[in-house]
């Protein structure tokens, strides 16, 4: 969803038709290349078939071979046609003529089509109509249980249907609104109250966990309780049922992908320090925006204890650099991306000397490994580091819970709105 994203920031800047394909019985077109039996199946079965088993010469639905067959027999058509493939994200395609650029990302049986090359995608979409069973289902409107709405000033995605769908299948629909997702200073542990069912709890996040797809305000909160997605307890459901409150009253709010007219790549990171009461592991947050867009974000209880406010956001720093970076290999080899570092932004000033400073000193020793990841970077020139005053952090919603004012600039500053709310 990270590519699906980027993709859609830089149609929104460039101007670019979003087109979306759909293959018809797609596992069906895979080719086997191991020896495959199944049983014959009920009802065909006669007194001579009696004892034998079918060889299969194509993939079938709920083989577990089918999903790579399928794929490699779709990368053969795609590179047939004169196609590469990325290195960043293997489920995208592209090619370039004439200094204008075609790019195919597929997902399973959805393909969607962009670029500034209307005469090569007239040409792509007929070579997959000979090549397999396609439906051409026009400009992107509907992916993946995300609605996609367009206008001159950008694009927006949201997943409203979505929402009310789980809203409904709770039965919250008459609940009352919550103003956040989750309260402020919350001390929820792993000893939260008594023992809920596991499997319905396990259910419930996971498509709380699919929705943050659009929803970066719920993706703390939503991070915190499926740490007990093991044990849940009722403090941990209490939680999701703040989740749904507040998704009751902003059920259409999704990301807006505005026309900045360039791609450059900023990211933001941030942590809180010894947050998690069971263990005192910080919670590390950052998001990255292309063209102004955000494209991808995280929330994250660090895998190790720190022992310093500037460790914690070191490490948050160390995991937003990473993910920059991919973004940046994968416009680089869309040759979309123009040269110039990447500006990270931290508001931490600990952090930010121990980056810049030459020397290794024993008080830095257990950082060690990011730290020489990051002042390599920093060397490079690939990298800016910029200190942010934390009234303008915009990964602060990813580290901890905030206050109904401070939730509602967040989603501000990550370039949230609701398209159905009335003007």
């Amino acid at each position: 969803m990270n590519t699906v994203r980027v993709l859609v920031s830089c149609a929104a800047n460039f101007g670019w038709k979003l087109h979306q394909l759909d293959v018809k019985n797609a596992f069906l077109h895979g080719d086997l290349k191991e020896e495959v039996y199944m049983e014959i199946p009920p009802g065909f079965g006669t007194e001579q078939t009696t004892g034998k088993v079918c060889r299969l010469k194509k993939s079938l639905y709920g083989l577990k071979q089918s999903p790579r067959a399928w794929f490699d027999r779709f990368r053969r058509a795609v590179w047939n046609m004169g196609y590469g493939q990325c290195n960043g994200d293997h489920t995208v395609f592209y090619r370039h003529t004439n200094k204008k650029i075609t790019i195919v990302a597929v997902y399973v049986d959805d393909i969607i089509i962009t670029g500034d090359d209307e005469e090569e995608i007239k040409r792509v979409k007929g070579c997959l109509s000979k090549e397999f069973e396609v439906k051409d289902l026009g400009n992107l409107k509907y992916f993946l249980g995300i609605e996609v709405a367009r206008t001159e000033k950008g694009i927006s995605l949201c997943q409203r249907k979505y929402t009310l769908d789980l809203l409904s299948d709770m039965g919250m629909m008459g609940c009352r609104a919550a103003p956040t997702p989750i309260e402020q200073n919350h001390q929820v542990t792993a000893q939260s109250g008594e023992l809920v069912n596991k499997e319905d709890y396990q259910k419930l996040v996971g498509r709380l966990l699919y929705l943050c797809h659009t929803r970066p305000d719920i993706t703390y909160a939503v991070g915190v309780v499926s740490r007990y997605m093991h044990e849940p307890r009722r403090g941990h459901l209490d939680i999701v049922h703040r989740i749904l409150r507040y998704l009751k009253g902003t059920p259409g709010k999704g990301l807006w992908f505005a026309k900045s007219g360039h791609l450059e790549v900023d990211g933001y990171s941030d942590s809180d320090w010894a947050s998690c009461q069971d263990d005192r592991r910080s919670t590390s947050g950052y998001c990255v925006f292309v063209g102004g867009n955000l494209v991808s974000w995280r929330s994250k209880k660090q895998n190790v204890v720190s022992r310093s406010t500037a460790e914690a956001e070191y490490r948050a720093l160390s995991q937003g650099l990473c993910d920059m970076l991919w973004v940046k290999h994968l416009l680089c080899e869309l040759k979309l991306l123009r040269k110039g570092p990447l500006r990270v932004w931290c508001d931490n000033q600990s952090a930010i000397a121990i980056a810049n400073n030459p020397v290794q000193h024993d008080r830095t020793k257990h950082v060690e490994i990011d730290r020489f990841f990051i002042k390599e970077k920093l060397d490079a020139g690939i990298i800016s580091l910029t200190h942010v005053s934390s009234g303008q952090q915009f990964a602060d919603c990813l580290t901890k819970g905030l206050g109904t004012k401070d939730c509602n600039l967040a989603c501000d500053k990550m370039g949230m709105i609701d398209i159905y709310h009335p003007s």
